[in-house]
């Protein structure tokens, strides 16, 4: 049986011959607690199973893309308390991509879509250094920010709660341990009001936050909701990397059609 063509894990060099890809995804996890009853790679299994599917539905629509290996480190300095994490340095991710990166170019691959799945990983300085250098056109999105979860989960939470554990439901129910063995997720919060508001971001010192690596209550997760947030992430994230495929990235620009409109959802005005 042929593998999927636009998983690269499973594709052949024949395979490979025949198709110009347009639009490579990198799926980058972490390998981290989540709370006492999700797996550690439950970044890299959300971001993978994310991927792939983004990838099915766009390459139904016509785009050639393809889904590479996931990274399964990342940037876990913070929750280097909590036994096994592993930490990759962002000097040392933007190593890798740039390696990535030069792979891509090498290959007259033209445009990357970092896929992340876990929110230490912060692509975006990244992509202002390598940019510069090279002809491949990056972006990076956050799938848990495509679309707002607040109409889809009760309280979604942070790390491990209700939006991680109903989408591992969906995804890896065989790895997630019954929900009555999960803590409850409760975190505390930094006593600096500016810091608690977002005035000012300092990084987390998870070994003071949480008892149980969870900041999130899971015990409202279902796999019926995992699924329909599931669904409503990859179909954007299609629609996105379809119209991507399609662009040509000298020309990536037009006038706004309209000036005083908002941002798009998870768009800063502010660069």
């Amino acid at each position: 049986m042929a593998g999927r063509p636009y998983v690269l894990n499973e594709v052949t060099l024949r395979a490979s011959r025949e198709v110009n890809y347009e639009v490579a995804i990198l799926p980058w996890g972490a390998t981290e607690p989540h709370n006492l009853h999700l797996p550690f790679g439950t970044d890299s299994i959300q971001a993978e199973s994310i991927a792939a599917e983004t990838a099915r539905l766009s390459w139904e629509a016509g785009a050639r893309v393809v889904v590479l290996p996931t990274i399964p480190l990342g940037a876990n300095a913070q929750q280097l308390s909590t036994p096994l994490t592993l930490n990759l340095d962002p000097s040392t991710q933007a190593r890798i991509l740039e390696d990535i990166v030069g792979s891509l170019e090498h290959h007259s691959v033209p445009k990357l879509v970092i896929l992340n799945g876990h929110g230490g990983n912060d692509f975006r300085q990244m992509i202002r250094e390598l940019q510069s250098r090279t002809e491949v056109f990056l972006c990076a999105a956050n799938w848990y920010t495509v679309v707002d979860p607040t109409s889809y989960f009760d309280i979604p939470g942070d790390h491990a709660g209700e939006l991680e554990t109903s989408i591992m439901l969906h995804v890896s129910s065989h790895l997630v341990l019954p929900l009555t063995e999960a803590g409850d997720g409760r975190a505390k919060v930094f006593k600096v009001r500016g810091l608690r508001e977002g005035i000012a971001w300092a990084p987390r010192d998870w070994a003071q936050v949480t008892a149980d690596t969870g900041v999130g209550d899971p015990s409202a997760a279902s796999s019926e909701k995992g699924s329909r947030f599931f669904t409503a992430v990859t179909e954007r994230l299609a629609a996105f990397v379809t119209e991507l495929a399609e662009a040509d990235v000298r020309h990536m620009y037009e006038p706004p059609a309209d000036e005083g409109s908002a941002p798009p959802h998870g768009e800063s005005v502010h660069e």
